[in-house]
């Protein structure tokens, strides 16, 4: 089938070459991870960086998340630590980022810790980015590619929807993994949870002593705002519509399908739940509806990360 957009390619070494060039000059591309697809840019370019925030119309007390090939490459940017390297170990590369202090002889911009002394790190699993990654001399900062507050994408056509023609490099990686960003862990005293991700928090637990963040906690990593992932119109929870003009998100066998009916995972498996989160909200919104109501969604394992997207999204 014929790609329709002037903007969207196929990855081969002439892309990636293209796209290593324009990294080097500071212009921005969309990006496949395994999680949810990146605006990427070189972290250590203001000019880069600079025009993230700008396309993304991102608050700057937000940082980004910063990505690397290896710890290796990592290591002149922030303090690895010990419980840094059990984590890294056993999950890495993969969908965890790591809040770090910043090592003062950093080449990092400013712009892109929002000015704070940690720094958020990420060594991410997608082969395509990481072939680009191995190719470059600075790391990537990588928010992921939608416009601030909206629904992360999860696929280049998704990346396209947010910005047309604004990036002129969009990699086609697939449909992302997983779906929904990664898990956020502060590794600066006492480690927390930030941000919930696909990887349970039990299997944390198993390797390093940790705590769930406080809600007033200090923005130190993406995903921590108040208002998030908000597909652009209202998100009720755990209640059913009284209206067919309204969407009804479910989960598992016991609901009828209907009309405005959309089925997380049939199988009610809460890995595949997270994959169809943010493409179902896109395809609700795309129908005209006016609302979305959710059903309970169970709050175990990956359950808690779909739980804190959505009550981020109904704020």
């Amino acid at each position: 089938m014929k790609n329709i957009y002037s903007n969207i390619f196929s990855f081969n070494q002439k892309i990636l070459k293209r796209t290593v060039k324009a990294l080097n000059k500071g212009d921005l591309a969309g990006l496949p991870t395994e999680t949810v697809y990146g605006l990427a840019g070189n972290a250590y370019s203001k000019k880069a960086i600079k025009k993230i925030y700008n396309l993304k119309k991102r608050p700057k007390k937000n940082p980004l998340i910063v990505h690397y090939y290896n710890s290796k490459m990592a290591n002149n940017d922030v303090l690895l630590n010990d419980n840094f390297f059990k984590l890294y170990k056993k999950f890495c590369p993969g969908p965890v980022t790591f809040v770090l202090k910043r090592n003062k002889k950093s080449k990092i911009n400013s712009l892109a810790t929002a000015n704070l002394s940690t720094v958020a790190i990420r060594f991410p699993n997608h082969w395509i980015i990481r072939s680009i990654l191995k190719y470059l001399s600075f790391p990537l900062a990588m928010p992921s590619a939608n416009l601030s507050s909206r629904l992360s994408a999860v696929s280049a056509s998704d990346v396209f929807e947010e910005f047309k023609n604004k990036i002129n490099i969009i990699i086609d990686g697939g449909k992302s993994k997983f779906g929904i960003e990664s898990t956020v862990i502060d590794l600066t005293k006492k480690p927390k949870i930030l941000r919930p991700g696909i990887i349970d928090s039990n299997k944390i637990k198993k390797l390093i002593k940790i705590n769930f963040s406080k809600k007033n906690s200090k923005i130190k990593s993406p995903g921590m705002l108040r208002k998030h992932y908000s597909p652009g119109i209202p998100v009720i929870l755990n209640k059913k519509p009284n209206n067919i003009r309204y969407a009804h998100i479910i989960f598992g066998k016991k609901y009828k399908n209907k009309k405005n009916t959309f089925n997380l995972s049939k199988k009610a498996d809460l890995k595949e739940a997270a994959s169809n989160l943010y493409k179902t909200m896109r395809i609700i919104k795309k129908k005209g509806y006016k609302k979305i109501f959710v059903t309970k969604i169970p709050n175990v394992g990956c359950g808690i990360a779909i739980n804190d997207r959505l009550l981020r999204a109904s704020k």
